[in-house]
This record gives C-alpha cells, sequence and structure tokens, in this order.
C-alpha cells in the first residue's frame, strides 16, 4: 500500500513538472531549486570548509552551524531560557533546540513538542504560551521554558482559508499585547473570493475581536516593529509572470485600514496589467512600497536589531532573509541583507550573509532570524534544514570556542576575539597560496613528499615565521605577501600546528 501511494505520489510531481515546461508561458524563465522545493528534497548542512569558502559576512562577525537536519525549518523563537523553538513544515513538528551549555557554540539536544500539526509555521511566545500558525488555524498551549514542556493545545482561531499557492501563516505580538498574523494569496493575480486572504489580521491573544488590520499584501511571511519608532514593517512576496525585474518584492510600513494594492497595484502605484485597468481609484488609492528588493527575491523574515544590543553600525536597523528566485532567468536572492532607515525615510540595503547562491548553485534558502540573549543571531535555512549562529564581538558561535582557548607563548599577547580573527584570516591565506598540497596529505598531488605541519612553537614565534616567509628555504616556494597577511599566516599555523 505504501508503494502504491508512493508511486502515486511521484507520477503527479512529474505531471506537474512536465506541465509547467510544457505550457509555461514562453518568455518566462523557471529556474533554482523548484523541483527539490516540490518534491520537499533536502540538502546537507554546509561543512566548515564550504562556510569558510562560501559564506561572507561583514567583518569581524563570524558564523557556525547551530543545528541541522531539520526537516524544512522554517520560523524559530527563542524562549526566556536561550532554548531555540523551530517549526519543522513538511513533518508538522515543533522542535525544541536546546542552548549551547557545554561551550561548543551549537546546540546540545533537542525535544519534538508537538507532531502532526498542519504545516505549522509561524511561532509566537507569549503570556506562558507557545503560540502555533497552521495554514488553517492558530492553536497555542502552556509553555514551560524550564521544563521544556509544551502542554496540551487548544485552538484559539479557526477558519482561515486553506490551500492555494501560499498556505504560512506568521504570527508576532505587538507592542499592544495584540496577536497580528498574516495570511498569503490563493494565486499569483486574482480577485480573491475568501476572506482573510491577501491581508494581516489583528485579534485578543485567546483568538476573539479578530479584525482585518491591512490588504493588499499577496504574501506577507516576515514583520517587525521598529523598536525606536514603533512602526510595524513588513516583507512582500511580488507577482510572477512579468519579467525578470517587475514588480519589485517590497518592504512596507503597515498602517490599520490601509490596502497596499495587490492585485491592482505593485510598486509606487504602478498598475497590474491585467488588474489595474478598469480599477485605476484602487491602484491611486494604494500605499507605495518604503523599499524595493528586486523582483523575485521573495523576501520572507524580517528582524530588527534591539536598541540596546546591536553591533557598531547597525544600531536602528533590521535583517531580512531573501529566499530566493525562481522564476528569472539568472538566479537572485539567496541572501540576509541588512536595512538602514535614513532620517528622510528612505532605505538603504547592504549584504550581510551572502553565499547560499554562487554561480548558479544554491546550498540553501534562508528563512527566518531570531537574537539570542547573548546578542548571537540565529538564522534558519529550510532548503539544508539548518540554523545558523552568527556571532560578533565575544559571542560564541560553534568553532569559536575551540580556537580560543588560552594562548600560550608566542600568541599570549591576543584576546580571544583578536586570536579569533587573526586564525581565520590566517586560513584563508593558507588555502589561498594552496599550502595544503605540501603540508596535508589528503591534499598532495601523487609524488609530493608531504611536510608534516606540528610543533611550531618550540621552533618559531610570529617574527620568525614571518622572517621564513620572506625568504623561503628550499623546496618551499616563495611567497608575496604584505605584512598583514604574513602576521595572520604565521598566528593561523602556531595557533593550528604549534603542539606535537
Amino acid at each position: 500500500m505504501f508503494k502504491k501511494i508512493l508511486k502515486w505520489f511521484f507520477g503527479i510531481v512529474v505531471l506537474a513538472v512536465a506541465g509547467l515546461w510544457l505550457f509555461w508561458p514562453s518568455g518566462y524563465a523557471i529556474n533554482g531549486p523548484l523541483l527539490d522545493f516540490m518534491t520537499g528534497k533536502q540538502l546537507d548542512a554546509p561543512s566548515e570548509s564550504v562556510l569558510k569558502a562560501r559564506f561572507k559576512l561583514p567583518e569581524d562577525f563570524r558564523i557556525g552551524v547551530f543545528a541541522s537536519g531539520i526537516n524544512n525549518v522554517r520560523s524559530i523563537a527563542v524562549t526566556e531560557t536561550g532554548d531555540i523553538v523551530a517549526a519543522s513544515m513538511r513533518p508538522g513538528e515543533i522542535i525544541l533546540l536546546h542552548r549551547d551549555e557545554d561551550g561548543d557554540g551549537a546546540s546540545d539536544g533537542r525535544t519534538v513538542l508537538a507532531s502532526g500539526l498542519g504545516h505549522p509555521h509561524g511561532l509566537a511566545l507569549f503570556g506562558g504560551y507557545l503560540y502555533i500558525g497552521e495554514t488553517e488555524q492558530i492553536v497555542r498551549g502552556s509553555f514551560d521554558a524550564e521544563a521544556r514542556t509544551l502542554g496540551e493545545l487548544e485552538a484559539v482561531f479557526t477558519g482561515m482559508p486553506a490551500g492555494g499557492n501560499h498556505t504560512t501563516r506568521t504570527l508576532g505580538f505587538g507592542p499592544d499585547d495584540m496577536l497580528y498574523v498574516t495570511v498569503g494569496s490563493s494565486c499569483n493575480a486574482c480577485f480573491e473570493k475568501q476572506p482573510y486572504r491577501a491581508s494581516m489580521l489583528r485579534m485578543n491573544p485567546d483568538g476573539t475581536g479578530a479584525e482585518t488590520f491591512a490588504t493588499g499584501l499577496r504574501n506577507s511571511v516576515g514583520f517587525d516593529w521598529n523598536p525606536a519608532t514603533g512602526g510595524l514593517y513588513a516583507t512582500d512576496n511580488g507577482r510572477d509572470l512579468l519579467g525578470n525585474d517587475t514588480p519589485h518584492c517590497e518592504l512596507n510600513l503597515l498602517e490599520q485600514g490601509a490596502d497596499y494594492g495587490w492585485p491592482y497595484a505593485y510598486d509606487d502605484r504602478q498598475p497590474d496589467p491585467e488588474f489595474g485597468p478598469g480599477n485605476e481609484g484602487k491602484v491611486q488609492a494604494s500605499r507605495p512600497l518604503v523599499h524595493g528588493f528586486g523582483a523575485h527575491r521573495a523576501p520572507l523574515g524580517l528582524r530588527f536589531f534591539g536598541l540596546d544590543n546591536a553591533p557598531q553600525g547597525f544600531e536602528g536597523a533590521a535583517l531580512a532573509a531573501l529566499h530566493g528566485s525562481w522564476n528569472r532567468s539568472e538566479l537572485a536572492g539567496y541572501k540576509v541583507v541588512s536595512l538602514h532607515f535614513g532620517a528622510d525615510g528612505g532605505v538603504e540595503e547592504r549584504d550581510f550573509l551572502t553565499g547560499f547562491e554562487l554561480d548558479e548553485d544554491v546550498i540553501g534558502r534562508p528563512v527566518e532570524m531570531a537574537f539570542g540573549p547573548d546578542g548571537g543571531i540565529y538564522i534558519s535555512d529550510d532548503y539544508s534544514g539548518s540554523i545558523y549562529k552568527v556571532g560578533w564581538g565575544d559571542i560564541n558561535v560553534p568553532g569559536f570556542a575551540e580556537k580560543i582557548k588560552q594562548a600560550i607563548g608566542p600568541l599570549a599577547k591576543f584576546d580571544a576575539v583578536a586570536l579569533f580573527n587573526m586564525t581565520e584570516k590566517g586560513a584563508g591565506v593558507f588555502n589561498d597560496n594552496s599550502c595544503a598540497a605540501c603540508h596535508d596529505p589528503a591534499a598532495a598531488a601523487d609524488g609530493v613528499q608531504v611536510k608534516i605541519l606540528e610543533g611550531l612553537t618550540a621552533r618559531y614565534d610570529i617574527d620568525g615565521l614571518t622572517a621564513l616567509f620572506a625568504a623561503p628555504p628550499g623546496p618551499m616556494p616563495p611567497f608575496e605577501l604584505d605584512k598583514a597577511d604574513s602576521e595572520a599566516l604565521a598566528v593561523y599555523l602556531l595557533s593550528s600546528f604549534g603542539e606535537k
């Protein structure tokens, strides 16, 4: 019986994919991991070497894999004890990832809090409850963060529309202690007949008093309140099938009763070619976007830095996760960006975390961010089933603790953070100059006599190694390193190969 169901499922998938390719309108692109999305294929979490080679962050930030193997992980929330609640959407589970207590920067274990749910996505912790947004309803259960237990779930709001193109429901509690919920459209572009579609709802914590807060939002997955102004901002996914670069995916400033244009208009009151004609009044009454991410970037999670714990240069800024395109000839998105708000209301977008996509090769798709009690930034990736932790300053991430052990001998002058940063930079110099080809048996070509590196601190200090690089003895090849790279390489070698 199971084999028959499996064959039926894959038959439907094959027919769907064939239909897309055969009947897709000419001139419109299909590109990216669309088939993997349809089949639910998951990639492995990137290795440390892949993280180093591909992932790029602003200076003094670092990244590691906090947890992996979480099928289709979407929204995440941090508990008062520092654990991470994660929605594993396809399996219908809510998983609690235990905080790092052994000092290695990674999760120490996990507990399944709930299972058998209907496409759970949104999560919110409020008033002693964990709220979960399923496609058709919102449920909650009493949550004990210390005991890591979730009580019996009860429905607090039912009747949301099922099916359609957009099935995720995002939750968040505002400064007014009201529960806000986003519901996407049923289609790419159409006139909706079901209530609640393409809108944000607001209700009391017990689900009573539900009302439509804002409309014209095709698929607003991420939203958050700016702690400096109190303004409610939300991402919105623009429609498809209008070409590579039209329309923008949007950042909107949401206000009660406002209409943000879909399906009649997009961007700054630009009429939709299908639904704008004959609805000019609706087009002109719509609210324009605050910022455009570009077409098909698929912005999902949005999270503002706090007022008291932002890294330097990120005060008042927000992070947005660009899940990545599929309806575009060249891939776009697949990164986390920072949004910096100017006094004039303008928004400057900067790359924050890149490397999920490189030369059309996709290894991850970011979804949501959350901030830990130590200021660390957690980022979920539904394609590899991973949660990353990004650190800055002395914030621990996986791989950081091992590299900041008590410095001895020639490295004692560095504090923990400086030693980590120098070691990371030196590792890059080591790789860029193919040093492993002569010092790592696994990387050396046949016939190459490998010189194993060990016990370097007994023979060298930093100055001694930099002098060696400047005038290398044979058969060591000549180096062309500036002073900073030479010192970083010396620190990397002493910290990695200092002992026998």
